[in-house]
């Protein structure tokens, strides 16, 4: 009788192994599509991506490294027809976020990729969003051109990051100089302070060793104290 019961136990064991194996295949599978997808996003490969999106691949599933979707990796590497694609997939998510927050819009807003801006916000990506936004990628990275494309789209000129820095904030770190005149000129408002270190665009300068940065900035507030009305004294 026990050898039965072990025989019993030892049949029901390989049962549930080959049960296991079976569940395993279709997500064995699955991770191999998303190891094939990514790879052909990095280089692209329409063809790949079509594929394994045709075999249900979720088209907005993040890589494990850094979060991004394949909507962001085409971007980061310039895979502009595998960005088409995607973006032409009826179930793309163009708001999802890489583990950083970084969207596609952003991503292509710091590559310069100045049509796939126009495509994404022509699709409805948002121009403004809390924390980070284009504008920042944008003026970090010193475009002009998709900097006012944003700002003609209404994107708000002094977003904060999560932790308060501002597009000019970024553009004087960086030591865009033509990027903090644009933004100047826009209304950019140079005496806000980030929430972290609690300085201004021109101190970030400074701080970034880009004193014709700094002194942009200082002249620009001079000008603008000087062009308000004087106070009348009682």
């Amino acid at each position: 009788m026990a050898s039965r019961l072990r025989g019993n136990d030892g049949r029901r064991r390989l049962l549930l192994s080959a049960f296991a194996l079976l569940l395993a295949g279709p997500a064995l599978a699955e991770s191999d599509d998303q190891v094939d997808f990514f790879r052909a996003a990095q280089v692209d490969n329409t063809s790949t991506v079509r594929a394994v999106l045709k075999r249900g691949l979720d088209p907005n599933v993040h890589e494990p490294e850094r979060g991004e979707t394949g909507l962001i990796v085409a971007m980061r590497w310039d895979a502009n027809q595998v960005f088409k694609e995607l973006l032409a997939h009826p179930k793309v998510n163009l708001e999802e976020v890489s583990s950083n927050g970084t969207t596609a819009l952003m991503m292509a807003a710091f590559k310069h990729n100045k049509a796939a801006v126009q495509a994404l916000i022509a699709k409805g990506a948002q121009v403004n969003r809390k924390g980070w936004t284009a504008l920042h990628f944008a003026a970090a990275a010193g475009d002009l051109e998709i900097m006012s494309m944003l700002l003609e789209h209404h994107a708000y000129i002094d977003a904060g990051s999560p932790s308060g820095l501002t597009p000019l904030m970024l553009a004087a770190r960086e030591g865009m100089e033509d990027a903090v005149k644009l933004l100047l000129a826009q209304g950019a408002d140079a005496t806000l302070k980030d929430g972290a270190y609690h300085v201004d665009a021109a101190e970030f300068a400074t701080r970034a060793e880009k004193p014709w940065i700094t002194k942009a900035i200082n002249a620009h507030l001079a000008k603008a104290a000087a062009s308000m009305p004087a106070k009348k004294s009682n």
